[in-house]
């Protein structure tokens, strides 16, 4: 759809990531997207605290994001993401993770990390994932707002040992990484994009408001998501989205046929009156 806006040119934003290992997206969500986005997660919110230092004791999640309400369906397959998810994933990438992040005041900042170092391939390396993070209140130093490590995305694994590795949130933070961290400081509705390689954390929360904020992260459609989707989100929920979104949920084929339903395309499995061929019978 037209809306009047210039068009968005990939090329700036392409570069940073490949220099810098991230890039804003300063004018991502006007004001009634926000409101919109408020409205949707109000009735979420207030139900899931961490549980560990990662997800922070005060910090409140809410899974399955793009589930939560037609606002999210849009953003997470917005044009300008996936314009710049082509150039940098191979056809086919999937919805990883999707959720909202809301980091209330006395909250400690998260172990650094980087997004998809659950996959075991050497750095250093392209990245498996690609990571969007929106602010839906402003990101600023004192609140909360991410850190990032410029230009780490590039770093080895002798580098980048002792940080985080997914099991002991509480291990000790390694001191000469956490001091070149920079706080991404943009507006509401701004949106940074990162390589799934990049290092970085939530940060502490010295404010006296909570910080708002929701994260739609993609990989390459051989990876493994780190959200079940097929479980997470109901099959008569997820037929009623766009074929684009289904693909993202991986109700798809990567060629030559990984993600196939008993050699079926995974998408004849949304309909209505289907029946799973293990439980057909004889002539079924």
């Amino acid at each position: 759809m037209d809306d009047g806006s210039p068009p968005f040119d990939v090329t700036p934003h392409l570069e940073r990531l490949q220099r810098d290992g991230y890039s804003i997206i300063e004018d991502f969500l006007g004001p009634d997207e926000l409101r919109a986005v408020r409205e949707a997660l109000a009735p979420h919110l207030d139900r899931h605290a961490g549980r560990n230092n990662f997800e922070g004791h005060r910090t409140e999640r809410v899974y399955a994001l793009v589930a939560r309400g037609a606002i999210f369906e849009r953003i997470t397959e917005d044009p300008r993401v996936l314009a710049l998810l082509d150039r940098l994933l191979q056809p086919g990438y999937q919805l990883t993770a999707s959720q909202a992040i809301r980091i209330l005041p006395g909250e400690t900042p998260q172990p650094i990390h980087y997004d998809d170092q659950f996959y075991p391939v050497p750095r250093p390396r392209p990245a498996i994932s690609i990571s969007t993070i929106v602010a839906v209140d402003a990101f600023t130093a004192e609140n909360g707002g991410t850190e990032i490590l410029p230009g780490s995305h590039a770093m080895s694994d002798a580098e980048v040992a002792g940080i985080y590795d997914g099991f002991d949130a509480d291990a000790p933070t390694r001191a000469d990484l956490e001091s070149r961290l920079v706080p991404v400081q943009m507006p509401a509705g701004a949106c940074v994009v990162f390589q799934g390689t990049l290092l970085h954390r939530g940060g502490g929360n010295r404010s006296t408001a909570p910080r708002l904020a929701f994260s739609n992260q993609y990989c390459e459609p051989w990876a493994r998501t780190q959200e079940n989707y097929f479980l997470a989100i109901p099959p008569q929920i997820a037929r009623r989205f766009s074929p684009r979104l289904q693909t993202l949920l991986g109700y798809h084929i990567w060629p030559p046929f990984m993600g196939h339903v008993s050699a079926l395309h995974p998408r004849k499995a949304l309909a209505e009156d289907w029946v799973p061929p293990v439980l057909r019978g004889p002539g079924d």
